[in-house]
């Protein structure tokens, strides 16, 4: 399953169109300006659920312009910024943050330097909806449960400033148990292609039904897996070490791991973010064109197995 062109569009009534050769600086009743969408972004995905170690919020980007495209994304690399500038965007969103560690300089002569020049000699502003993204309702871990009919979910971790049904991570049940090998087929099924494909560590034939899953690295959530009688834990990025300890520390072998693509994982949530974004503008009585990222973002390009 590659990642798809998704064009989401929050519609409404209007007379008259806006110039593109001269944007408006402040948004009509047809396009909002940039702070009337960090509002409707803030509804969705409020800043007050990130971690308190992540930068999450507007990184580029004048408050008053005027806001027609809205880019879902990933990772604000410099091919999906290009990617943005070329359809048009006045905002792209993206997953991850293009600045999480500090840094003294964004001269042209490094990577981020070049991608914080593009989107500012472009007009395109970029924001970051991160672990708010991944904690509320809807989030990166809602949509991949969803993707896999687990039911009855629940966080595995309850966020500090939010609903009891938001935090990071998800954990609910099959509606019929499968043995773990179907299982892990049906998560590569609904994923993005990449390189990497899916790892498993488990009995092929074990039977699972409690599931717990978290887009994204999730190896700093093994306590509250096992405290939540997974049979099975769907996550990225599993190095060794904690992989090899969590093998160690099973009961009857279980969680059983599923290993899967960073970036595939957190995919899934963007065309279900896109379309959540366009209701609220739509019932705001904005009209705002958004679309998904066609460019896939995972850093792998080929991988060799055995046999």
């Amino acid at each position: 399953m590659e990642p798809v062109d998704t064009d989401v569009t929050g519609q409404a009534d209007h007379d008259g169109e806006t110039s593109s050769d001269t944007p408006a600086p402040t948004g009509s009743a047809d396009n909002p300006t940039l702070a009337e969408l960090l509002l409707a972004v803030e509804e969705l995905w409020p800043e007050s659920l990130a971690e308190n170690w992540d930068e999450v919020g507007l990184v580029a980007g004048h408050p008053s312009a005027s806001v027609s495209k809205v880019m879902f994304a990933v990772d604000p690399t410099l091919e999906v910024i290009d990617e943005a500038v070329e359809w048009g965007a006045e905002l792209l969103i993206t997953h991850h943050p293009l600045l999480l560690k500090g840094v003294t300089s964004v001269a042209a002569t490094s990577a981020k330097g070049r991608a914080v020049h593009r989107l500012i000699e472009s007009g395109t502003a970029l924001l970051t909806v991160h672990t708010n993204g991944d904690s509320a309702v809807g989030g990166v871990s809602d949509v991949l449960a969803d993707a896999l009919g687990l039911q009855d979910v629940a966080p595995l971790t309850v966020a500090a400033n939010g609903l009891p049904e938001e935090g990071i991570g998800r954990v609910g049940d099959l509606a019929d148990a499968m043995n773990l090998g179907d299982f892990a087929a049906r998560v590569f099924g609904i994923l993005p292609s990449v390189a990497g494909g899916v790892r498993v560590s488990g009995d092929k034939d074990g039977l699972v039904r409690r599931i717990a899953v978290c887009g994204g690295a999730g190896d700093s959530l093994f306590n509250e897996v096992r405290a939540s009688n997974a049979d099975v834990y769907v996550t990225a990025d599993l190095r060794h070490h904690p992989a090899s300890e969590a093998r160690e520390a099973a009961l009857n072998g279980r969680p059983y791991l599923v290993d899967v693509s960073h970036f595939a994982s957190e995919w899934l949530w963007l065309p279900a973010a896109a379309a959540a974004l366009g209701n609220v503008l739509a019932d705001q009585g904005h009209e705002v064109e958004i679309r998904v990222s066609t460019t896939n973002s995972d850093p792998w390009d080929f991988i060799l197995t055995p046999g």
